[in-house]
């Protein structure tokens, strides 16, 4: 069987990213994200704090 060797081929290296500089607009983007990703854990630990909010289980219809 050709082709077939044993253990893993090794990827072929990829080349190293250029450090591209960021724009104004970059920066102002990064810095919303990091914004919104504060508030967003603020409100997780808030909501973590409370109880469950739908507590009553399953609903069962007044008809028999």
């Amino acid at each position: 069987m050709s082709g077939r060797k044993g253990g893993k081929k090794k990827p072929l290296k990829q080349p190293k990213k250029q450090a591209k500089e960021m724009d104004e607009e970059d920066k102002t983007f990064k810095q919303k994200q990091k914004e919104e990703q504060k508030k967003l854990e603020e409100l997780k630990a808030k909501a973590a704090g409370k109880g469950p909010l739908a507590t009553g289980g399953i609903k069962k219809s007044g008809k028999k």
